[in-house]
């Protein structure tokens, strides 16, 4: 049974939890900054990465399918662990296979290894992080997500200066990933072990990983798993689009510099930031549903500033509501998931399953009907999908859980 944790083991469990967050934001922003350099080192075109990014993203989805199959066979410590050494690993294949042998074959082996290990990360450290919401009674899980963002532009900027002194991407993925399996190590330390979590104590007898599994995968037979995926495929769509698709639209939908791009997408990257450092106490005082109607009418809203206005501030004010708008969906609906703590584990995953499919699988649908009727209408799909998960936000008004006790006396 779980025991009550002192408040150091709280907070040394919240800081290996954002270090985590941190270490996925890190190492996919390692292989995108070097992206160029390995295109030039292996010498393939667009069609060449395409295919790299098609194995990653294949990799990235079989990690999220296999996830709750890791929880119940490793438990949380053991399943993070490993998720983020084949992260490590696979970034040091990368740079290997690039760089030094410049074989494309070692190159996308590497990319599936680091898809794999990301993908079933995603979905675990979401438990793990409900997880320690549960045990504070706090919101915190947009500040893990905001971590996740620092993530990415710590990796941005050490890509930047990576590429401006010449060090190679062999040495540069190398030395990321020895870092990331640091975190790793001295992270997982510092995780508890947690019966909720599959992490039966040392001196306690685990259940066949068989059974784990059957009940990781009950939360699949519940409504509530897929109105919450609703709420969560919505805005994943929203920031997934974003993030692979507004330059574009800003440059080839709006005419714009192509300068103006990456800036605009920089004031959505921002404004979501903010939102996600700000969102936990946001949450905590006015409750989960009206803040995911409000912030959901303010995605849409934004986003349509941005399909109709023309090229100006009033594009740059619609990314920022945008971004603003769609920053807390996803970390919401995983609190929302982890309302049992029994159930948590489970019920994370397979809403985490939901949001990061769409996410992984959105921007190039999007971009295979853009190719047809242009970029700014396509994005209309994206205010259709933001709207049905306002609509659907009720979904995450908190669960009223029994204890045991409780249960009990009810039942006399």
């Amino acid at each position: 049974m779980d025991t009550a944790l002192t408040r150091s083991q709280l907070v040394r469990w919240h800081i290996a939890i954002c270090a985590i967050f941190l270490a996925s934001g890190l190492s996919i922003a390692t292989w995108a900054s070097r992206v160029p350099a390995i295109r030039e080192s292996l010498g393939i075109e667009n069609s060449g990465v395409g295919l790299l990014l098609l194995g990653m993203g294949v990799a990235s989805i079989i990690g999220l399918s296999i996830a709750p199959a890791v929880l119940a066979r490793l438990g949380a410590r053991g399943g993070m662990l490993t998720a983020l050494v084949l992260v490590g690993v696979g970034l040091a294949i990368i740079g290997f296979g690039a760089d030094t042998l410049q074989v494309f074959g070692v190159a996308l082996v590497g990319l599936a290894l680091f898809g794999l290990g990301n993908g079933a990360l995603d979905v675990m450290m979401n438990v793990e992080g409900a997880a320690l919401e549960k045990a504070t009674g706090r919101t915190i899980m947009p500040l893990l997500h905001a971590f996740f963002s620092f993530g990415t532009v710590i990796g941005a900027g050490l890509g930047f200066v990576a590429v401006s002194v010449g060090i190679p991407v062999l040495a540069h993925c190398i030395a990321l990933a020895v870092v990331i399996l640091v975190v790793a190590f001295v992270s997982i330390a510092n995780v508890p072990r947690r019966e909720v979590a599959m992490d039966a104590p040392a001196d306690e007898e685990r259940a066949h990983w068989r059974e784990r599994l059957a009940t990781s995968l009950q939360a699949w037979k519940e409504p509530r798993t897929y109105t919450l995926g609703v709420i969560m495929l919505g805005m994943a769509f929203a920031e997934g689009s974003a993030n692979d698709w507004l330059p574009s639209a800003v440059v080839f939908g709006h005419g714009a510099p192509e300068e103006a791009g990456p800036a605009v997408l920089a004031v959505f990257s921002v404004a979501m930031t903010i939102g996600r450092i700000a969102g936990g106490p946001v949450v905590d005082r006015l409750g989960r549903v009206i803040v995911l109607r409000v912030l959901a009418a303010t995605a849409a809203a934004g986003l349509l500033l941005f399909i109709v206005a023309p090229f100006g501030p009033l594009v740059f004010i619609g990314a920022a509501l945008w971004g603003l708008g769609a920053s807390l969906g996803f970390p919401i609906g995983m609190s929302a998931a982890a309302d049992d703590t029994a159930k948590a584990a489970s019920r994370v995953a397979a809403a985490a399953t939901i949001g990061y499919i769409a996410f992984l699988c959105g921007p190039p649908i999007l971009g295979w009907i853009g190719d047809h009727i242009g970029l700014l209408p396509t994005l209309f799909i994206v205010v259709g999908l933001i709207v049905a998960s306002g609509l659907f936000s009720g979904a995450a008004k908190p669960l009223a859980v029994e204890s045991a006790e409780t249960e009990k006396v009810r039942r006399g």
